[in-house]
C-alpha cells in the first residue's frame, strides 16, 4: 500500500511540476530568436510588454529596431549605423499600415500530433496553411508558456500555443524563425520610443536608403 501511495504521489507530483510550466505566463520580458533570411541568419531580441514590443536585429554595422503596438496601429523602423553617423527612424501612416495588413498572409491552423523538444520548449507540430498565396508551411509551438505577440508572432494568433519555429513575413518575403530563449528581463527604459537624435523620414526613403523599392 505504501508502494502504491508512494507511486501515486510521484505521479501527482510530476504531473503538477508539467502543469506548473506549462502554464508559465510572461507579461513582460525578452526573447531571443534566430532567423533565416534571404540575406542570411541573423539574431533577433525582441522585448516586450503587455502593449508593445521592439524587435532589435544587428545587421552588420546596422542596428535595426521595429517598434510596434500589439494592436498593430504603430509601427516604426529605426535604422542606427554609427560607423556612417546614420540614425533615421520612419513612421509609417495609416495608410502603409493598412496595405500592409492588406498583404499580410491569411493562415490556417491545422493540429498535428508529432511532438519534440526544441531549445527546452515541449512543441506540437501544427500545419499552417496560406490561403492568399496557397503556400504550406510547418510551425512547432508550445503550451509551456504564454507571452503576447509580437511583430515576429503577430500571424500565430491562433495557432494552439505560442510560437517556438515557424515562418513568419517580413516585407512579402517568408523568414524561418526559431524561438532560442524567453526570460523575464525587462526592457531598458525608453525601449518602446524613438531616442532623441533620430532623424524622422518616411518609409520610402528609407527604403530607398537600403535599395529597396
Amino acid at each position: 500500500m505504501n508502494i502504491k501511495l508512494k507511486i501515486a504521489l510521484g505521479l501527482a507530483f510530476t504531473a503538477f511540476t508539467f502543469n506548473a510550466n506549462a502554464q508559465k505566463t510572461y507579461t513582460q520580458g525578452l526573447a531571443t530568436y534566430s532567423l533565416k533570411t534571404a540575406q542570411g541568419d541573423v539574431d533577433s531580441k525582441v522585448y516586450f510588454s503587455a502593449d508593445s514590443s521592439v524587435a532589435i536585429t544587428q545587421a552588420g554595422p546596422a542596428t535595426i529596431k521595429i517598434l510596434s503596438n500589439i494592436k498593430g496601429s504603430y509601427v516604426a523602423v529605426l535604422v542606427d549605423v554609427p560607423v556612417a553617423s546614420i540614425k533615421k527612424a520612419a513612421v509609417l501612416t495609416p495608410d502603409e499600415i493598412e496595405q500592409a495588413q492588406a498583404a499580410a498572409p491569411k493562415l490556417t491552423f491545422t493540429p498535428g500530433t508529432e511532438t519534440k523538444v526544441i531549445n527546452g520548449f515541449n512543441c506540437k507540430k501544427v500545419d499552417v496553411k496560406d490561403s492568399k498565396s496557397g503556400s504550406s508551411y510547418v510551425a512547432w509551438v508550445t503550451k509551456d508558456i504564454t507571452a503576447p505577440m509580437t511583430s515576429l508572432t503577430k500571424y500565430f494568433g491562433e495557432a494552439g500555443g505560442f510560437p517556438v519555429q515557424f515562418t513568419t513575413f517580413q516585407q512579402g518575403q517568408p523568414v524561418d524563425v526559431t524561438l532560442k530563449s524567453v526570460t523575464d528581463e525587462k526592457a531598458p527604459a525608453g525601449s518602446f520610443g524613438i531616442p532623441a537624435g533620430f532623424d524622422k523620414i518616411s518609409l520610402d526613403d528609407l527604403k530607398a536608403m537600403s535599395g529597396g523599392h
